[in-house]
């Protein structure tokens, strides 16, 4: 027996206005920073969890550096804990 793959989805307001619905395939904190690791289809964005007056919302990372660093440590610890 197969059991379903239970997961969450958010809405994401593209550059262009446009909304796309994503799956959360991770959630993760590396250096005193939250982030979520996304998917629609082929496509595979990574946001960083920033928190205001409570209320929690994501934020593009515009660092291409940045962006191969944290998914590089993702990897990592991943590889390293892997889930059953």
């Amino acid at each position: 027996m197969t059991v379903p793959e239970i997961r969450d989805f958010i809405i994401v307001e593209e550059e262009n206005g446009e909304e796309k619905q994503y799956a959360v395939d991770a959630l993760f904190d590396i250096e005193d920073n939250s982030y979520a690791l996304l998917s629609s289809g082929d496509d595979l964005i990574l946001m960083r969890v920033e928190e205001e007056d409570g209320e929690q919302y994501l934020v593009g990372l515009d660092d291409p550096v940045e962006r191969e660093n944290i998914l590089n440590a993702y990897e990592v610890a991943v590889e390293s804990a892997p889930a059953e």
